[in-house]
């Protein structure tokens, strides 16, 4: 059994896997779940306060609750414990 061989089963094994490139447009569309009321313009889900107050002044000159009434911040702090706090030098 040469290498060639042994590539050649390889290449059949990994087909037989049925591995399928995944395209990440879809579900970047499905995570735009935040919505203007007033234009119907969407956002992803991961926009924060600053860049809806941003469209909502530009845009429509209202305020963040006018254009996204259902819009909350996340109480999720993510901001990381700087180093001195853990002992680290």
């Amino acid at each position: 059994m040469g290498n060639g061989n042994k590539a050649q089963m390889k290449r059949e094994r990994n087909a037989k896997a049925g591995t399928e490139a995944k395209s990440q447009l879809k579900i970047n569309v499905a995570s735009k779940t935040i919505q203007c009321k007033t234009c119907f313009q969407t956002f992803m889900c991961t926009s924060k306060a600053p860049e809806l107050t941003l469209h909502a002044s530009n845009k429509h000159d209202k305020t963040l609750p006018e254009c996204f009434p259902d819009f909350k911040e996340s109480d999720v702090k993510t901001d990381k414990p700087n180093a001195k706090a853990n002992g680290k030098k």
